[in-house]
């Protein structure tokens, strides 16, 4: 959003931790001689964006997440120093969208009460997942349950603009309290330069390293290799089709909790290959390389990689839960299996693309056209419009 922002021309900073992976950017002590609560950064070293690093600090509770100190001091800060138009807070479960719902409705309250206060537009974009049972411990789900029973409220009521990634995450939203006016559609968006690595990869490059021929149809799992995005089920998938040698399976990403387990269980089978993570010129390629893309997740908010996928023209087999059942269109850009365990219903829909040129080919047009549609630069305009609408009121 930041480098989008900028290159409408727009003063746009990313505001984060003095963590980056885990490790600090900078230390908190460091922060505290500034008497600000914060340093700026012209280009963060680690993610090469404009950034403002708030002073923060790790929590035992809820686990593996950050929390900002004095944030609503800092804000006022930021004002004072920058100027905030327009603020954006992402994700739940922390008290960044809290202190900055709590910020605007104080500056709301003194614009009423006859301050000369500047108005700033807030927006929420949560990355909202349900808390289900089958991802999450009973410990897990209960906080997100209370998160969201006490701090949405408030958020809802300060934001003028809930940002969500499909009509699916906007109805929950609405369920959970926000105005209906108040939903924008924001899925997730392109890259406009991931796109375009996408339009200029060589298929060839994934191809050659990994020895697979060239008469061979590729079917590709990409994201971490995890329990919620169930790559398992691609391996037995691979096992209907054991005895073909003209289709291969493409297991890659970054290790996650199902990797050993995964790999154990592609052990004998020779039309199965796991790279592990591969580089961005590494994923074009595979995705111009691809026939078909596959993802049996459990859960999945929306789907970035199957959007990737779909610029390049691959049809995806889905197992159309939450988000993915919005973004791939079952029989127009893809096909909806029965769920994550749904094998027979994924082996069935390769077969037959395998068997249907023509069909395949309308799918990879559709695929394409929709995914056009989902660059970065076309929804971040859309939403800046929609700011200076109401900065206008």
């Amino acid at each position: 959003m930041v480098k989008f922002a900028r290159r409408l021309g727009v003063e746009a900073w990313y505001v984060t931790s003095i963590y980056h992976d885990g490790n600090p950017v900078v230390g908190e002590r460091d922060i505290e001689l500034t008497g600000r609560n914060y340093v700026l950064f012209e280009k963060d070293p680690y993610i090469g964006l404009p950034t403002i690093r708030v002073a923060s600090f790790k929590t035992t509770w809820p686990p593996r997440r950050i929390v900002f100190r004095d944030f609503v001091t800092v804000l006022n800060r930021i004002d004072r120093e920058i100027g905030l138009d327009f603020i954006v807070t992402h994700s739940t479960l922390w008290n960044g969208p809290e202190d900055a719902a709590k910020w605007i409705l104080w500056k709301k309250l003194m614009k009423h009460m006859g301050e000369n206060v500047r108005i700033t537009i807030m927006g929420h974009m949560s990355h909202y997942q349900p808390p289900d049972p089958q991802r999450y411990s009973l410990f897990e789900r209960t906080y997100r349950m209370a998160w969201n029973a006490t701090a949405l409220p408030s958020v809802f009521k300060a934001a003028s603009i809930i940002l969500v990634l499909t009509p699916v995450e906007g109805e929950d939203m609405i369920t959970l309290g926000a105005s209906p006016e108040t939903i924008h559609l924001f899925p997730g968006g392109l890259d406009d330069d991931t796109a375009d690595l996408i339009s200029k990869a060589d298929p060839r490059l994934f191809r050659d390293k990994y020895k697979i021929p060239s008469d061979a149809k590729i079917v590709s799992y990409m994201g971490t290799v995890e329990y919620r995005k169930n790559p398992l089920a691609v391996v037995k998938i691979a096992r209907a089709f054991k005895n073909r040698r003209d289709i291969i399976f493409v297991i890659a990403g970054r290790p996650g909790d199902q990797w050993e387990e995964v790999v154990q269980a592609a052990k004998n089978l020779g039309n199965v290959v796991i790279t592990g993570e591969l580089s961005e010129e590494e994923k074009a390629s595979l995705i111009k390389a691809s026939y078909l893309n596959i993802i049996m997740s459990r859960m999945e908010a929306f789907g970035l990689t199957q959007l990737e996928f779909m610029y390049g023209g691959v049809p995806v087999i889905t197992s159309a839960v939450y988000g993915q059942k919005w973004l791939v269109r079952d029989g127009i850009d893809g096909v909806h299996v029965g769920g994550p365990e749904d094998i027979k219903g994924a082996v069935r829909a390769i077969e037959n693309l395998l068997r249907d040129e023509g069909k395949w080919s309308e799918m990879s047009r559709n695929a394409r056209e929709r995914a056009r549609e989902f660059l970065f630069s076309k929804l971040i305009k859309s939403l800046f419009d929609r700011v200076e609408t109401l900065l206008k009121r």
